[in-house]
């Protein structure tokens, strides 16, 4: 329950926001959904103390946490905003098969699940074996958006804890970091309201903003970057089923949105679909797009500003920080395609390993510290030792802020692929694949090397009728970084698998496209192949070399590069560049290579020379 007096100190809670804008304008519009009848602000803050009712007698207190396992949707909103009001809400991705459930229900000590009535999770298995209550959630098509009823088959009254407080619980995520265990961010009222107004005055939200909402409503982003700031500015939301590139277009014309918010890869899909939707384009009523949770390429940023005649807003943040850290600013303020913008929110500082704060323009971890942050990882000391410096939080990303305060993401720290102790910031590779006219999306990534512990690799998706090869992609980077930045391997695939939230995410690549970056042994075939195998077996200490292996993931590195043109030049009586070896790194390449060089240079001798040769 909220509490019913004023507070001087500007703290609020969520039910505070919806109560708000139900007396304010009765008949606001809060949540609609394709199809679906309108939910007033009134009704949202009736559906608020339904909510309530039901939850304090199945036991629900504040603070205690209710799991929601839900689909994209009206309810999914409404279910955050309402069970966040009078207790902690905790929603997981509801594609998660029945050990990940397991984990994330123990791990979070739920005392209840909500589900929809006809579903099938397996998160149903998992509470039944826990004891925990099943909270059944029954909805019907008819019905306004998000207004829904919810039946339980345990009654045991919760014992009184008091009214709502903006420092009690209001939301529980787990990052998806490099740990091999999930860390639990609790994040309480006023973490979030800060953080919706922030964005609320970054973008200059109000009521008559209607934002379509394509992000996971099981992430940050979604619930906040889109539902609570809306909410807060008692704007609209378009609760749709998740996102879908072909519905987007007929849902911004049904609907005509003032802004939406995705993720970069998001951003492509929908680009990728304009031209048979400029119809709906010319028309749109977008006041500005917003793009987070990973870094959106320059080049994508100014495709998406010239089609649909609107700016792109690139913000940064991260769940500790109940999500918006930075973000670049409205027209007529300067927007810096490449940097994540200026603090919005949160005080921000480059700090050094030892805690001590650089100056502009020196590369560092980005910290953070303000009232929309984090006071500490859940039951995780070790964890909260390692993250808070100095009253700091350390994000795990590298940056630097230039003179006017804008920051720029060079890389995550632990994303940063140290190549024989040369650090390389893979999002630099991904903008130079980006450029080639022919790459819909690249990610760069790590992968183990036997000499140089980690070298550089790449997966890459062509536009829609692309044909660039390996070899042509790699002759391309070239042109645009130094050699030993250039990945080793780029595969071209039909799709980089993503997280749960549709971000791409570069620490486990390696092993997920692990079939990819195998190679088959086939034989060497024909005199040169056959000879540069024995080369390299010799360089590389190796037993057999195949046509398709690959120099550099087979162990080579630049010292054996130059080792090996050495030998070409000696067994062959050529000069090969250590150039031309990065350009195709295959023993099948390598081998046309010198048989291409071996005949040009015959067909540049004189008749006289060629007979002689």
């Amino acid at each position: 329950m909220t509490s019913p007096i004023k507070r001087s100190d500007n703290k609020q809670c969520i039910s505070e926001l919806i109560q708000h804008n139900a007396d304010q304008n009765t008949n606001a519009i809060a949540i609609l959904a394709p199809d679906r009848p309108p939910l007033s602000y009134a009704q949202l803050y009736q559906q608020t103390q339904y909510v309530q009712l039901m939850l304090t007698q199945v036991g629900i207190a504040k603070n205690d946490r209710v799991v929601i396992v839900l689909p994209n949707g009206p309810e999914m909103a409404v279910a955050f905003l309402t069970v966040g009001s009078c207790a902690t809400s905790a929603p997981l991705n509801p594609a998660y098969r029945t050990e990940e459930f397991d984990f994330y229900v123990s791990d979070l000590n739920a005392k209840a699940v909500i589900v929809e009535s006809d579903s099938k999770s397996p998160v149903r298995i998992v509470a039944r074996q826990r004891n925990i209550p099943i909270i059944e959630l029954f909805t019907n098509p008819g019905n306004d958006a998000g207004k829904f009823t919810l039946t339980e088959s345990i009654r045991a009254s919760a014992i009184p804890t008091g009214y709502i407080q903006p420092d009690d619980i209001a939301l529980v995520l787990h990052t998806s970091g490099t740990t091999s265990r999930p860390k639990i961010v609790p994040l309480s009222h006023n973490n979030l309201c800060v953080s919706a107004r922030n964005i609320q005055q970054t973008l200059k939200l109000t009521e008559h903003d209607r934002c379509l909402n394509i992000m996971p409503l099981f992430h940050i982003h979604g619930l906040v970057g889109v539902l609570l700031s809306s909410i807060l500015a008692g704007g609209s939301v378009i609760c749709t089923p998740g996102f879908n590139a072909k519905l987007f277009f007929e849902w911004m014309k049904i609907h005509r949105p003032t802004w939406y918010s995705a993720v970069p890869t998001m951003h492509q899909a929908i680009l990728d679909q304009t031209i048979s939707n400029n119809h709906i384009i010319s028309r749109n009523q977008l006041r500005f797009i917003r793009s987070s949770s990973a870094s959106l390429p320059p080049t994508a940023m100014s495709e998406l500003e010239s089609t649909f005649n609107t700016p792109v807003i690139e913000s940064y943040g991260m769940t500790e920080a109940a999500h918006q850290m930075t973000s670049n600013l409205l027209p007529p303020r300067d927007r810096k395609p490449g940097s994540v913008g200026v603090a919005a929110g949160p005080e921000i500082a480059i700090m050094d390993r030892d805690g001590t704060l650089l100056s502009e323009y020196q590369a560092g971890e980005i910290v953070i510290r303000g009232t929309n942050v984090t006071q500490g990882y859940d039951n995780n000391p070790e964890a909260n030792r390692d993250a808070f410096t100095k009253g700091w939080f350390r994000t795990g990303d590298q940056g630097y802020l230039d003179a006017d305060g804008y920051l720029y993401i060079t890389g995550r720290i632990k994303e940063l692929i140290n190549r024989g102790g040369e650090k390389i910031a893979p999002r630099e590779i991904d903008e130079v694949l980006l450029g080639h006219p022919e790459v819909a999306q690249a990610v760069a990534f790590a992968v183990p090397h036997p000499t140089l512990g980690e070298d550089v690799a790449a997966a890459v998706i062509l536009k829609e009728g692309g044909t660039v090869e390996e070899k042509l992609l790699r002759k391309y980077t070239l042109t645009h970084m130094a050699e030993h930045r250039v990945p080793s391997r780029i595969i071209i695939v039909n799709e980089i698998p993503k997280g749960p939230t549709g971000k791409l995410q570069r620490i486990g690549l390696a092993d997920k496209l692990a079939s990819e970056l195998t190679t088959k042994y086939i034989p060497p075939k024909g005199e040169a192949e056959q000879t540069l195998s024995r080369i390299w077996n010799d360089v590389l200490k190796r037993q057999c070399t195949g046509r398709d292996d690959n120099f550099f993931s087979i162990g080579g590195d630049s010292l054996m590069a130059a080792r090996i043109a050495a030998r070409i030049q000696s067994t062959f009586q050529i000069e090969l560049s250590i150039k031309m070896i990065f350009e195709d790194p295959t023993l099948k390449g390598q081998a046309a290579l010198i048989e291409e060089t071996i005949l040009n240079e015959i067909e540049s001798m004189s008749d006289e020379e060629a007979s002689q040769s």
